[in-house]
């Protein structure tokens, strides 16, 4: 099989990983080198300006000893087969590269003949990228589940972002659908990197040229719809990684049925409107101080298919509002939906100077359609803003309608600041994650 045949299979067969975004890492340009990793990383996300930034996507392997049932790569799944080798991969990175076609690699694999042995090639791989070709851009490797530590630990000096995907939000969905992973495996490495992660931050306190472990931080994948968990549960999982392994994201991924296996869910669409609230609800407690049960509880275990999770939130608690713009501190302003981390900034900062009215807000970007429900002004409401709880939620979930949302089956909008709960200059932001 020729190059050219591997790279179609191989590439297509990395389209169902979407835990590729990066961030969180500068390696500066040097002598003899080849490559720039830029803060913002690489890995189809968006620079500052508003830049699409690019990687080579693929498997090094889709072979695979595994069964699982919602994978597109399975063993028992009839589709054509192909493997790299750690030359043929390194040097079609390098040519990629040299044309101008990416910034970077993201990696993963099958598990194919055996963890230890897919994890090798993924380290020898990475090996040959940075130490003979001289390669000094991203590299995102996956950590195999099951392989060993040391081989792991080797990969991290290497890669600038690791991710191990434990897809299935519970040990009793991974026995039904994977039986031949164990929950272990799954969070074993995953643990052993953060530790690793950690004590190098330490190392390199003391010593400035220790080669740095994983920069760019850890993530993972959850898959969104293949089994009956709740959004409670999932939310409550992301937050408890976030906590316990200090993971840089979680990705979600909605579920497309790839097989008629009696075990999967028959889906007539992928669920990517609850997707994309996942998502939302993730952003709330990563970036406004949100807990997982405060949008979720037994009362209300799935996210609200009509608003975004803040403003859920926020109308089940109206004993919290209307905040006051002139007087609320910061944890009070991020609470407001409308209201994003960098608008609420710009509020503390600017009514230092001066009392603040409804034309400054819509000025700092603050979501004026969404927030005028929330906020006072000078003791003032905004126009016919005393309105009911019935009535704010048909108008705020009609907007989100009427602005191309998700509310029905079209995709996403990209730029629309009413679809994320948050202030206007956080809206690319949230739609593209990390920068």
């Amino acid at each position: 099989m020729d190059l050219e045949e591997k790279l179609r299979i191989l590439g297509g067969a990395a389209r169902y990983d979407v835990s590729c975004s990066s961030s969180g890492v500068r390696r500066a340009g040097r002598h003899g080198k080849l490559g720039d990793c830029s803060s913002f990383g690489v890995c189809h996300s968006w620079s500052d300006d508003g830049r699409c930034i690019s990687l080579l996507k693929v498997l090094f392997s889709n072979r695979c000893i595994y069964d699982c049932a919602y994978c597109a790569n399975r063993a028992s799944a009839s589709r054509p087969r192909a493997s790299f080798t750690p030359r043929e991969l390194a040097d079609l990175t390098m040519d990629f590269y040299r044309r101008n076609y990416i910034e970077g690699l993201f990696l993963s694999s099958a598990v194919w003949m055996s963890p230890d042995h897919t994890m090798e090639r993924l380290l020898l791989t990475a090996r040959l990228l940075r130490e003979e070709k001289g390669f000094n851009g991203y590299i995102h490797l996956k950590a195999i589940p099951g392989a060993g530590p040391e081989l792991i630990r080797q990969a991290g000096v290497y890669a600038d972002r690791m991710s191990v995907n434990i897809e299935l939000p519970s040990e009793r969905s991974l026995r039904l659908l994977a039986p031949d992973k164990r929950k272990e495996d799954i969070l074993g490495p995953m643990g052993d990197v953060a530790e690793r992660i950690s004590a190098n931050r330490e190392e390199r306190k003391r010593f400035r040229k220790a080669p740095a472990f994983v920069p760019a931080g850890q993530s993972t994948q959850l898959i969104v719809g293949a089994t009956p968990e709740s959004d409670l549960r999932m939310v409550e999982l992301a937050e408890g990684l976030y906590r316990r392994y200090g993971l840089k994201r979680v990705y979600y991924s909605a579920f497309v049925p790839v097989s008629d296996d009696p075990r999967l869910p028959r889906l007539e669409s992928p669920p990517l409107l609850r997707e994309h609230r996942l998502y939302q609800a993730d952003w709330l407690i990563r970036h406004y101080h949100f807990t997982c049960r405060e949008i979720l509880d037994e009362k209300h275990p799935h996210l609200d298919e009509e608003l975004d999770p803040k403003s859920s939130w926020a109308l089940r608690h109206p004993e919290f509002f209307p905040v006051e713009i002139n007087r609320a501190d910061y944890e009070t302003l991020l609470r407001v939906p409308g209201l994003g981390v960098r608008s609420a900034r710009r509020i503390l900062s600017a009514r230092r100077v001066h009392s603040l009215d409804f034309e400054d807000l819509r000025r700092m970007g603050v979501v004026m359609k969404r927030a005028r429900y929330f906020i006072t002004c000078r003791g003032r409401y905004y126009a016919d803003s005393r309105a009911s709880d019935e009535e704010i939620r048909r108008r705020i979930s009609t907007r989100y309608r009427e602005a191309g949302g998700m509310g029905g089956k079209g995709q996403m909008p990209l730029f629309a600041p009413e679809a994320f709960g948050v202030g206007a200059s956080d809206a690319l932001t949230s739609a593209t994650g990390e920068l």
